[in-house]
């Protein structure tokens, strides 16, 4: 059985061989994907925006993951790792970002049957079919994916495909520092105050927040870890303070049950808490963005609060309030859309923020992650949308899923087994009903 019924004329990649597996983004999951689909002799290609490999994660390769690495190694990977000698970290320490890298996804990517399919420095501006725009559908299943891609030196080619799984993340997309999800009027004119998510305020940037007040933005735990990194500098550098802003009443997110699955998560939580209640860190709740202002060397947030217009002065505001998934890139491609989180349609009620953390995701694949787009594929945090609670364990089971889709065998893309922190074994049966975890 061949991996797509083509029907039109063969096309050959530019890269090399028949028409591959596109996959977009050499992260943790695009790197998962990889080994997946070589596991199964499915030819592919890695396409990595950045100079290297998961350069998303080492973008905040300081900060320490919540999953202990027994959840954060995919098992296709493991085995080809295995095969060279590879020693597996300890299961039950937490690593961070660039611990991951270097001890697991750097080895990963260098092997030969990874590296001489990836292509860093290469940027998905588009993806579409051979001769069809999103309005044609005669035919439309049949024909091969085309990916344009702009090389590291402004060249501009065509990557036909004969599947797509976009990995691309969602880190270098912020959700809106408004609280209408839009960037505040006047958020051009100060922008250089304006950080990106979790900075590392105690290593390389912390010369851009020693002895500055920072506002940080944001009510998950991006938003948690930079607190607790910015009250530390404090202690440290003379003249650094910190506000931490919210819209809501209360940051259930961080400061909610200590009954967490992921003990790693819960303490963070609790130590937010501690540092507001000791004064260490500012708390502004109910605050809805609605403008930015130049103030002097600073900005000046304003916001309604409690019926009334308020102000918060910062040298630095860092934007921790989510990320976003690129959709524009797949302005071609038949989507099949959540309206409020931005993720497949049947897999956002499984992941709604509102009523699940990540150990009570169930676990899914193709049937719940599948889209009008015959053989386009979401996985990892791109296919959670705007929803928060990914983990690294749910992705690598998403692209096991598909790749046994990929490879022909259907019952085996739909029997999804997830073993989550703390409470056990998750799996669905064949047909896709969710079950539950024991």
């Amino acid at each position: 059985m061949t991996l797509i019924d083509l029907t039109a004329p063969a096309i050959r990649s530019p890269f090399s061989g028949p028409l591959p597996v596109a996959i977009i983004g050499a992260g943790p999951i695009g790197l998962a994907a990889a080994s997946q689909l070589h596991e199964r002799g499915i030819d592919f290609v890695l396409l990595e925006a950045g100079v290297t490999i998961a350069s998303s994660v080492a973008a905040w390769g300081h900060t320490r993951l919540f999953s202990p690495w027994k959840h954060l190694v995919d098992p296709a990977a493991q085995r080809l790792l295995a095969a060279t000698g590879w020693a597996s970290p300890d299961d039950t320490t937490l690593p961070t970002g660039s611990e991951l890298i270097e001890r697991y996804l750097a080895p990963l990517a260098a092997l030969e049957a990874i590296a001489t399919r990836t292509h860093a420095g290469t940027t998905v501006i588009a993806v579409s079919r051979q001769g069809m725009d999103r309005t044609r559908t005669a035919g439309r299943g049949s024909r091969p994916f085309v990916l344009r891609l702009r090389a590291a030196d402004g060249s501009v080619t065509d990557l036909p495909a004969a599947a797509v799984i976009d990995a691309s993340g969602t880190y270098l997309n912020p959700n809106g520092l408004a609280s209408n999800g839009l960037d505040p009027i006047g958020f051009e004119t100060v922008a250089d105050h304006i950080s990106h998510a979790l900075p590392d305020v105690l290593g390389v940037d912390r010369e851009r927040f020693a002895g500055k007040h920072t506002a940080v933005v944001g009510a998950g735990h991006s938003a948690a870890n930079t607190l607790i990194n910015l009250a530390r500098l404090a202690r440290e550098e003379p003249g650094t303070s910190v506000t931490w802003i919210i819209r809501n009443p209360a940051a259930v997110r961080v400061l909610g049950s200590t009954d967490d699955e992921l003990q790693a998560r819960a303490s963070i939580g609790l130590t937010v808490r501690e540092l507001v209640d000791a004064g260490a860190i500012t708390r502004v709740d109910e605050f809805e963005i609605v403008a930015l202002e130049r103030d002097r060397d600073g900005v000046d947030i304003i916001g309604n609060r409690r019926g009334g217009l308020a102000h918060v002065r910062a040298d630095v505001v860092v934007n921790a309030t989510g990320f976003r998934p690129d959709l524009d890139m797949l302005r071609e491609i038949r989507l099949g859309l959540d309206d409020i989180v931005e993720a497949p349609a049947t897999l956002a009620p499984l992941i709604d923020p509102n009523l699940h953390s990540c150990g009570t995701v169930p676990p899914h694949g193709v049937a719940e992650l599948a889209h009008p787009e015959r053989n386009f594929f979401s996985a990892g945090m791109k296919s959670y949308g705007r929803a928060p609670t990914f983990l690294l364990a749910t992705g690598y089971e998403q692209v096991r899923s598909i790749a046994d889709e990929l490879a022909g065998n259907a019952a085996a893309a739909r029997r999804v087994q997830l073993v989550l922190p703390a409470t056990g074994v998750c799996s669905t049966g064949g047909d896709g009903a969710s079950g539950c975890c024991r």
